[in-house]
């Protein structure tokens, strides 16, 4: 996307006073609003997650209520969408809590759904959530002229070669590998369409893999940490060779919220944190960690059409809007993630078995 002629400076600041943020029950979407609430209480978050398998409500306990309004239905409905965007309060709402705050100016748009395994399986939840979903959003936003952040994911970008020493940057072509990845590059696109034609005021990031607390059990990172916590041998695709560009939440959403307020409008920023390791170092990295041997996994059958490397090149979010990583020790953000599965059992083991199963089924 290139920025209209109009486009703020990367200098200058807006802070929304109401942010409608999509999907913020799931794994990314729940750290920002937390983010937000730690770091500008001025600012009140309502989140609208349809709670499928991947969102939880209790993701958001702590956030002080006053600071949040919890709204559980689907992006893909236009009326609920329409009903969170309308300025005129109805007389039987006027003195609720929500009426009180100011009209939502901005949309953080993170909802999507996003295993990869699960596209291969069926894609059709992914094309309506992520590709009708978004759809809906950006017809709300044009109408009520709202400022639009969409979340992509540096997939839609397809991989790169292990030994090619160039990453991806926001002019590399998309190519897609997975129904989950050309979903979401088909959300990138419309975005760019609705900013070109109607002058949504819209930008987009697109991030390497994320690892933290809150990530469902069938992610690569927490599957390993709960297998182990749960007495299971963590299993492995393939050799392992594949090579992934990780980044810690708290990194993404500082960057998010950065382009929010300061970002050029049209234009995509690309976040990442020079962190690429392959899957079957992880894999030891973790086993190592919680003291186990680091050849204690099993080898299982890679998915079909895996990429092989994700790269980042973050140049431009750093050199334009000022953005750089804090939580760059891999290990060290490993160690603070392994503790938070131990310490949050509670969180994660209903989920459990009825992962390992539907992976059983899959030969993974």
């Amino acid at each position: 996307m290139s920025h209209a002629a109009s486009s703020p400076s990367p200098s200058s600041a807006t802070v929304p006073q109401h942010i409608l943020v999509t999907g913020g029950a799931g794994f990314i979407g729940a750290n920002f609003a937390h983010w937000v609430a730690r770091n500008h209480p001025e600012t009140h978050i309502t989140v609208l997650d349809a709670l499928t398998y991947a969102g939880k409500r209790e993701n958001l306990d702590g956030i002080f209520p006053d600071q949040l309004t919890f709204v559980h239905g689907d992006i893909c409905d236009a009326a609920l969408v329409e009903s969170l965007l309308d300025r005129t309060p109805s007389p039987a709402s006027a003195a609720s809590p929500a009426s009180a705050q100011p009209p939502i100016d901005a949309i953080v748009h993170f909802a999507a759904e996003s295993h990869n395994d699960n596209s291969i399986l069926d894609a059709s939840p992914f094309l309506k959530t992520n590709v009708t979903g978004t759809y809906v959003l950006l017809e709300a936003a044009r109408r009520h002229d709202l400022r639009f952040h969409h979340i992509s994911t540096d997939e839609v970008y397809g991989d790169l070669a292990l030994d090619d020493p160039h990453k991806f940057t926001e002019r590399s072509p998309y190519n897609p590998s997975s129904p989950y990845s050309a979903s979401k590059a088909a959300s990138d696109h419309l975005v760019r369409a609705w900013h070109r034609t109607y002058g949504l005021r819209a930008t987009i990031s697109n991030c390497s893999n994320n690892y933290g607390p809150y990530q469902h059990v069938e992610k690569f990172i927490p599957r390993q940490i709960t297998n182990i916590l749960a007495g299971i041998r963590p299993k492995l695709y393939g050799q392992g060779l594949a090579v992934r560009d990780w980044i810690n939440v708290e990194d993404h959403c500082s960057a998010i919220w950065t382009i929010l307020v300061r970002g050029r409008i049209g234009e995509t920023y690309l976040v990442g944190a020079n962190g690429e390791h392959s899957n079957i170092d992880v894999l030891r990295m973790i086993l190592e960690h919680m003291g186990r041997s680091p050849d204690d996994f099993d080898h299982v059958n890679d998915r079909p059409g895996g990429d092989v490397r994700y790269a980042i090149d973050a140049t431009k979010i750093e050199t334009e809007l000022g953005w750089h990583p804090r939580f760059t020790d891999f290990s060290a953000g490993l160690d603070r993630t392994i503790d938070w599965y131990r310490t949050h059992q509670d969180w994660w083991m209903p989920d459990k078995m009825a992962t390992e199963e539907k992976y059983r089924r899959q030969g993974h």
